[in-house]
């Protein structure tokens, strides 16, 4: 039985396959920060020195959202989604530790265990950068310790002078609010379960980066879904391709933030004109025919029978697919060892 309406079941495969077989879905996403989140390593925010547009030549440094960054907070909530639907218990799959190799996210996320298995993840996702420069982005925040007593002096404990003035104080580099992240997550070889699964985790994941239970406060919203046969444009090429439309608008008006619809319409003038560049088949569904898709989407995901029918179709195919092929390498590398 079908989920969806506004799809051709021709778009999807019947069943997960094991080989690649050709067939991609493009989420269109733009990840707006709505908090102080951190994307960082080693203590400093990711940035990279790249140029401005594709016709604006100038270079200037971009913030980065690495991959990592994105994929695995959206894995967690369908994690979180699976267990409380009774359908992966922390017995039978912990992440990073003990990994079941037969549920929606082992399969569709894909996992390695050592010489137990491994799984290719089926979800592809590449280094998002900001559309505004890191200068405009980002904002350094003094942090500190204050004490019970609601002041930053001690009162005598711990071998410190009563009224001293505590010395933990520290320095963190933050990103602002309304900073703009253009990023396309691609799923190989979607069946319709699967691509409903990664859908309605990216729309449902609200946090990301460091300290993700105090700040890192993320909405995505996504402009379109492209289904081809082949991989589309880069995350940084579609960014530059915005920033070259909304300067071209004179809608980049720093230090003020990006006003949000504008950066909506930029984002869907150019990936459109970025696919008519393409030299692959390609089914578009952007802006106005969008729509549909995405309200028949909310439509199953908002309530507990939709949610369930799409967890219990992605796990029949799961667990399917592990029976079939994950089960064989399992045997064969047991069998090797004897």
């Amino acid at each position: 039985m079908t989920l969806l309406k506004t799809v051709e079941s021709k778009l999807f495969q019947a069943e997960i396959p094991y080989k690649p077989m050709g067939k991609y879905a493009h989420f269109l996403t733009i990840r707006i920060t709505e908090s102080y989140p951190l994307f960082q390593t080693d203590g400093e925010l990711n940035k990279a020195r790249v140029r401005a547009g594709v016709k604006d030549k100038t270079t200037i440094s971009r913030l980065s959202m690495f991959k990592r960054k994105q994929s695995t907070p959206e894995r967690l909530v369908g994690r979180e989604l699976l267990r409380n639907y009774g359908l992966m218990t922390d017995k039978e799959c912990e992440y990073n530790v003990n990994f079941a190799m037969d549920n929606p996210d082992c399969i569709i996320y894909g996992f390695a265990i050592g010489d137990s298995g491994s799984e290719k993840s089926k979800v592809v996702v590449d280094t998002a950068f900001s559309i505004t420069a890191f200068d405009e982005s980002h904002e350094t925040f003094t942090l500190n310790a204050p004490f019970e007593n609601g002041t930053m002096a001690s009162k005598g404990e711990n071998g410190s002078k009563p009224g001293e003035v505590t010395s933990r104080i520290n320095q963190q580099d933050h990103i602002r609010p309304q900073v703009f992240f253009p990023s396309i997550v691609t799923l190989k070889d979607p069946t319709e379960a699967s691509f409903l699964y990664v859908f309605n985790n990216i729309l449902r994941t609200r946090h990301y980066g460091a300290q993700t239970t105090r700040t890192g406060r993320v909405r995505n919203e996504l402009i379109g879904v492209v289904f081809a046969d082949g991989e589309v444009t880069s995350n940084l090429r579609w960014t530059q391709a915005i920033y070259d439309q909304m300067k071209a608008n004179n809608s980049l008006n720093s230090p003020d933030p990006l006003d949000e619809d504008e950066v909506m319409t930029a984002a869907k003038n150019a990936i459109e004109t970025l696919m008519t560049e393409e030299f692959i088949v390609h089914t578009d569904f952007i802006g106005d025919a969008f729509a549909p898709l995405l309200q028949e989407v909310k439509n199953l995901t908002a309530n507990e029978a939709g949610i369930k029918s799409i967890l219990q179709k992605a796990d029949a195919e799961a667990k399917a697919y592990a029976n079939k092929h994950i089960s064989k390498k399992k045997t064969a590398a047991k069998a090797g060892k004897e």
